[in-house]
């Protein structure tokens, strides 16, 4: 079916939960221990990701909302060795084209941190007349991202979205990547609410982390799975639910190249 949705250059944002995938993964790229999520309606409101990654320089602010910026690439000889999430550096750049973006970032080199704005790519001053440029502010070593307004130049496609809806599927998400990422503790959150609707500890083995999210009774019936071919250069590992599941829901997670595939 078709569908109103925002496309730059081959990067799709057709609801929230696509957003918080591309900056999950920005997220983990920039060795974050920790990644905490908030949201609004859905995310429709606000969507909002805070981490503990390396953060991002003060003279990449300018240009971090562009199409194709990254920072994942140093030598053009880097893209037989991709071993990151991304690389086409077009995250931000579409979801500042359907929202207003605030981005506050500081590396471990900074005395400071900084906060910009953004909109259609570029940076944008909070108030009429103001200066676009990035300001100096009190934070923490990390990046934290707030989208606010998703969707508000495309009107049709926000009345069709639902909050309940939209923030399920961000749950979803989140859990699949808490899953797969051992070491990086993970947390979900609506504005508002005293706790988190979702957490993960960073300590925690992957079976821990699946007891967690999906219940003991799934954790406890799990068996380890392992393939290695040399010749095609392929492993994989994970887990099957033994004979005694009997559970209703099908649950079925996957990742290549460390990668969320639905």
């Amino acid at each position: 079916g078709c569908g109103l949705f925002a496309e730059f250059g081959g990067e799709v944002v057709q609801r929230p939960c696509n957003a918080i995938k591309e900056l999950i993964e920005n997220s983990i790229d920039a060795a974050s221990d920790s990644i905490t999520v908030s949201v609004e309606d859905g995310g429709l409101k606000l969507l909002q990701i805070a981490d503990t990654g390396h953060g991002i320089r003060k003279e990449d602010l300018s240009i971090v909302c562009e199409r194709f910026t990254t920072s994942k690439l140093k030598t053009f000889s880097d893209l037989k060795s991709i071993n990151t999430h991304g690389f086409r550096g077009e995250a931000l750049a579409s979801i500042s084209h359907v929202s207003y973006v605030t981005i506050q970032t500081k590396t471990a080199f900074d005395k400071c941190a900084w906060t910009a704005h953004y909109k259609d790519g570029k940076l944008h001053p909070k108030k009429p007349g103001a200066s676009a440029d990035p300001k100096p502010c009190a934070g923490n070593v990390g990046t934290t991202i707030s989208a606010l307004d998703l969707f508000y130049n495309m009107s049709t496609r926000k009345r069709a979205m639902n909050g309940r809806d939209e923030f399920n599927k961000i749950a979803h998400v989140l859990t699949c990547y808490a899953v797969h990422n051992t070491g990086v503790a993970f947390s979900l959150k609506k504005i508002g609410d005293n706790m988190p609707k979702l957490r993960t500890t960073s300590s925690a083995t992957q079976l821990d982390t699946i007891s967690n999210l999906y219940g003991p009774a799934v954790g406890k019936e799990l068996l380890p799975f392992s393939c290695d071919d040399k010749n095609f250069g392929f492993k994989s590992r994970g887990y099957l639910s033994n004979a005694n599941y009997s559970g209703k829901n099908f649950r079925f997670l996957l990742f290549i190249n460390n990668r969320l595939v639905e």
